[in-house]
């Protein structure tokens, strides 16, 4: 019996939750940073919360890796935005997928009829929205911006 296929599923499968890291994970990755905070703080970051005078550092062990990162260069000096975004699916109504065919038996003609009946199914869209958006200055959170829908 070929175990590769098996292996394939498990490494897939590993490699999937390992990119699904939690608070905790992160917190276990960095227990010298998490101890460093204090309780008031340490609650914050496990609740997946964040305020202004974060380090980069603390926003990691919160809310994890963003996916983007931007540099902006100004004559005050260079600052780093992180971005978060949430992905959903949107609804985006019905659509026609084939016909349901029924066959029904005419006993009185001793015949056959076929009746085509349209499928409909929902059908959804992938979203990304941008969630979060934190600036920094001088490895400090300067600026916070959440969308309110």
């Amino acid at each position: 019996m070929k175990k590769t296929p098996c292996l394939m599923i498990i490494a897939a499968t590993l490699a999937f939750v390992a990119g699904c890291q939690s608070v905790g994970d992160r917190i276990e990755e960095n227990p010298e940073l998490f101890a460093s905070l204090d309780r008031e703080t340490q609650a914050k970051v496990r609740e997946g919360m964040i305020d202004l005078g974060y380090t980069q550092d603390m926003v990691y062990l919160a809310l994890g890796e963003p996916n983007r990162k931007r540099k902006t260069t100004t004559p005050d000096g260079v600052s780093e935005t992180w971005i978060y975004n949430t992905h959903f699916q949107r609804y985006d109504g019905q659509r026609m997928v084939g016909y349901d065919r029924t066959i029904f038996y005419d006993k009185k003609n001793d015949t056959y009829r076929v009746f085509y009946t349209p499928r409909y199914t929902d059908t959804y869209v992938p979203e990304t929205q941008e969630r979060i958006r934190i600036v920094f200055q001088d490895n400090q959170a300067v600026s916070i911006e959440q969308g309110t829908d």
